[in-house]
């Protein structure tokens, strides 16, 4: 027995929100002092950092839920199976449903109640549940489903990853233009067939690590002083991330029994384009070898950082033929990984 990604879907936006749209944008310091810098400048070596040159935008009236419950949909038609035979669904994200122009969180009920409301499953002994994991948190919630099918108490999960992080952004922070909004999802099962998942690590780092991202004031405390946002320490998640997920990826691989010169693709967090290069290439070097070309798809300039939907959506980009220059065949091997708040990170070994 093997346990699989049987099928997949995605979800993107239809809005797309360009570089030069935050050109009217009044970016500040944290201390609410103006940036000597002009627009055109901050956004030029912002694109350089990130990669970003457009990302997407949730249609006002769609919530979180909704896009995961869209995604959800193509998941389960993909895998060719009854939905009210899932036995779990699972949904990770960060900040529940966020009504457009609003500034509260709404989490009752849960948003796997919700998506498995929307999908109209009638089975009362498919379990909707959600996992807060920060970025990791589609990985974390694979790891899951795999331990179930494992225990015996599973055969078929829904793992779902949905944010709407543009509804959380501040303004007057040059990292808001990071964030988007998306879902993916996947059905994981036990099949007969080989492959799947080899190995998997994770790990949460919260002794000096645990607010490198939180939810903080605005960089305009006169006009925004009752209101808080996603912020991070970019430095010391770029420090921290760089050291960590390299280890965690080589304990991974170590696990699985691959050899380093048989992994296809690493699929990572879409979070920045130099960090993860920076990661990838870290990671080769514990091997004492460089990265080889075209093996870190990359989805970010187009799409933005939308937290836990970037690996499965970037996932299904590539399962399906629409990520240029890059595909996957049967028996290749492929590594998942991520980063994000707690600080957890994660990683997969898998054979498609």
């Amino acid at each position: 027995m093997s346990i699989k990604i049987t099928g997949t879907g995605s979800y993107i936006p239809d809005t797309i929100e360009k570089n030069e749209n935050f050109n009217q944008h009044t970016f500040l310091n944290t201390d609410g002092s103006p940036i000597n810098s002009e627009n055109t400048v901050i956004i030029e070596k912002f694109k350089a950092i990130t990669g970003i040159i457009e990302r997407r935008y949730a249609k006002n009236h769609l919530n979180s839920s909704d896009l995961g419950f869209f995604a959800a949909e193509k998941a389960i038609i993909d895998a060719n199976i009854d939905r009210e035979e899932l036995d779990y669904i699972i949904v990770a994200h960060n900040f529940g449903d966020v009504k457009y122009n609003t500034i509260q969180s709404d989490l009752l009920p849960c948003l796997a109640s919700r998506i498995k409301h929307s999908l109209r499953i009638k089975n009362p002994k498919c379990v909707a549940y959600d996992i807060l994991f920060g970025c990791p948190g589609w990985i974390q919630g694979v790891i899951q489903a795999e331990a179930f099918i494992k225990a015996g108490i599973a055969k078929k999960c829904l793992v779902i990853g949905n944010e709407t992080l543009s509804r959380v952004v501040d303004k007057y922070d040059r990292d808001s233009m990071i964030y988007s909004d998306g879902a993916g999802a996947t059905v994981i099962e036990a099949t007969d067939d080989e492959g799947g998942i080899l190995a998997h690590e994770a790990a949460s780092f919260t002794y000096d690590e645990a607010y490198y991202l939180f939810f903080g004031n605005s960089n305009n405390q006169e006009l925004c002083r009752d209101t808080r946002y996603i912020k991070m320490d970019g430095r010391k998640i770029y420090e921290f991330a760089l050291t960590n997920v390299p280890n965690a990826m080589k304990t991974c691989l170590e696990k699985s029994g691959v050899d380093i010169k048989d992994v296809k693709k690493i699929l990572i967090h879409q979070a920045n384009e130099k960090m993860d290069e920076a990661i990838v290439k870290r990671f080769y070097k514990l091997y004492k070898t460089d990265m080889p070309e075209d093996i870190m798809p990359m989805s970010i300039d187009k799409l933005g950082n939308s937290s836990v939907a970037t690996v499965p959506t970037l996932f299904d980009l590539i399962k399906n033929n629409k990520l240029e220059n890059h595909s996957l065949s049967k028996g290749d091997v492929i590594i998942f990984a991520s980063v994000g708040a707690g600080m957890h990170i994660n990683a997969i070994v898998y054979k498609y």
